[in-house]
């Protein structure tokens, strides 16, 4: 098992800033490919950013305003959001899956992430 807790969410003016952190517990966490989804209200949830090492991964919604890191000795991944826009308002969840797998397995309780205008 491995358990996800994200933190840094929040209400932020259009074209700020937000890091949204990710702590993992319960594996080595080296062994996991994590990601970042979002859900707006009446949409589905949806891709934002991967990490599967070396190689990140964006929708192309976010790409140059957004960026996952992540510090393998702190089990946490984070996303450095900038330039945000109105719609980039949503509930943000970590993932996490198996190297191997393509089943995006674990998945946190969500921060909320508002921006106004």
């Amino acid at each position: 098992q491995v358990q996800l807790e994200e933190s840094g969410g929040g209400l932020v003016q259009a074209g700020g800033s937000l890091r949204l952190s990710c702590a993992a517990s319960g594996r080595t966490f080296s062994n996991y490919a994590m990601g970042w989804f979002r859900q707006a209200p009446g949409k589905e949830r949806e891709f934002v950013a991967g990490w599967r090492g070396p190689n990140t991964y964006y929708t192309d919604s976010v790409k140059g305003r957004f960026t996952i890191s992540r510090d393998n000795a702190k089990n946490t991944v984070y996303l450095e959001m900038n330039s945000l826009k109105l719609e980039d308002t949503a509930v943000y969840y970590c993932a996490a899956r198996l190297l191997v797998s393509t089943l995006w397995t674990y998945w946190g309780q969500g921060t909320q992430v508002s921006v106004s205008s």
